[in-house]
């Protein structure tokens, strides 16, 4: 997932993300799309939240990140 994807789709839902790290991008666009902002927390590879746009990309991050 490219910091491009992020503030493209950022601009499409009027949230200002500029200056924020993407992981913390990411959690704003979750909580703006109505799920939690919990990317890159799953725990044990595992998330209930599959309508999430970043569900796949949650996963893989999360195996990499200690947050």
């Amino acid at each position: 997932m490219s910091r491009e994807l992020i503030e493209d789709l950022a601009e499409r839902l009027g949230v200002d993300v500029k200056g924020v790290d993407i992981v913390e991008a990411v959690r704003l666009l979750q909580r703006v799309e109505g799920n939690f902002d919990c990317f890159a927390r799953a725990a044990s590879g595992f998330c209930t939240q599959e309508d999430c746009l970043f569900y796949i990309e949650c996963l893989e991050n999360s195996r990499t990140s200690e947050d």
